[in-house]
C-alpha cells in the first residue's frame, strides 16, 4: 500500500506560480515613481554641489531598495513555500515526488544510498536530501521539514531502504 505525504498549501496556486512577477512589477513601479518625482521636482544643475550629491544618493538608495527587496522576498518565499502543494509517495519499490503541476520524479528504493540533512541551511526550512546512485548515474531529491509528518516519512523510508537517516 503506497504511503503519501503532502506539503500544506498555505497560499493560492496563483500566488505560488506568479509571486515573483508581482513582486518585481511592484518594485519597478516604486522605482519608476521615484524617478518620476525626481524629474518632476528635481532642479538640474550641472555644477558639483551638495544638492546634486543628495539627489544622487536618494536615487541610488531607492534603486537598491527596489532591486533588493523583491530579491530578498522571493528568495525567502521559495525557501519556505517552494514545495507547497507537492507530495511525496512511497510505493512498493519506488519513491515518487509529485509537484503541484503533476510532474513526477522517481527514485528506486534499492538505488538510494544516503538520506541526510544539509549541513548549512541558507534558507529555512532545512532540506533533507535523498541520494540515489546506480552505477555512474547519481540523482537526488529533497524534502523539507514543512512536509506534514516528515519524521514518519523518514522513518518509513529508512525502514524500507535499510539506510539510517542522518539529521543534525
Amino acid at each position: 500500500m503506497p504511503e503519501v505525504f503532502h506539503y500544506p498549501m498555505s497560499y493560492s496556486a496563483f500566488w505560488l506560480d506568479y509571486y515573483f512577477i508581482v513582486t518585481w512589477c511592484l518594485s519597478m513601479l516604486f522605482l519608476a515613481s521615484v524617478w518620476a518625482l525626481f524629474f518632476r521636482f528635481g532642479k538640474f544643475t550641472y555644477g558639483v554641489d551638495l544638492g546634486c550629491f543628495w539627489k544622487t544618493a536618494v536615487l541610488i538608495l531607492c534603486t537598491t531598495v527596489s532591486l533588493g527587496a523583491p530579491n530578498y522576498y522571493n528568495t525567502r518565499f521559495v525557501g519556505e513555500h517552494g514545495q507547497d502543494g507537492e507530495s511525496v509517495k512511497i510505493a512498493d519499490d519506488k519513491l515518487l515526488s509529485i509537484d503541484r503541476k503533476g510532474n513526477q520524479k522517481q527514485l528506486e528504493l534499492a538505488d538510494i544510498k544516503a538520506i541526510y540533512q544539509e549541513t548549512i541551511t541558507y534558507n529555512p526550512p532545512p532540506k533533507i536530501f535523498i541520494v540515489a546512485a546506480k552505477s555512474s548515474v547519481r540523482d537526488s531529491l529533497f524534502v523539507t521539514t514543512n512536509l506534514l509528518e516528515y519524521k514518519r516519512f523518514l522513518a518509513e523510508l529508512s525502514k524500507r531502504t535499510g539506510i539510517k537517516v542522518r539529521l543534525r
